[in-house]
């Protein structure tokens, strides 16, 4: 089971649904969430590290475990609901401060 900070190899479909890809994603539902249901809310990653609204980088010395082969930037306009089953591959886990990022940037896209 995911757990919240994990980063998960998902397979995300393409906006016209036409197909999938595999991509990196950052778990941020609370371990409550994921333990009573089959779901969990997850943030994109991309490797695409031009700067866009709602977005930071993401580099090594931001996870507590695991191994990011190249800096990327959280994607936090881009959430997506997922059953927990299509997780393929956990990669690492950030860090507090990471998460805290993640939740002032959802709080900034929610309010006005």
């Amino acid at each position: 089971m995911p757990k919240q900070g994990d980063i998960v190899l998902v397979p995300i479909p393409f906006t016209d649904l036409s197909s999938t890809k595999r991509r990196p994603v950052i778990v941020i539902s609370n371990d409550h969430y994921q333990a009573t249901t089959a779901d969990m809310l997850v943030v994109a990653m991309t490797s695409n590290l031009a700067a866009t609204p709602y977005s930071f980088l993401v580099e090594q010395a931001d996870l507590v475990s695991g191994t990011l082969k190249h800096p990327s930037r959280v994607r936090v306009d881009k959430i997506y609901s997922l059953a927990q089953s299509v997780a393929l591959k956990k990669f690492g886990s950030v860090n507090e401060p990471t998460l805290d990022q993640i939740r002032q940037l959802l709080s900034d896209l929610c309010t006005r």
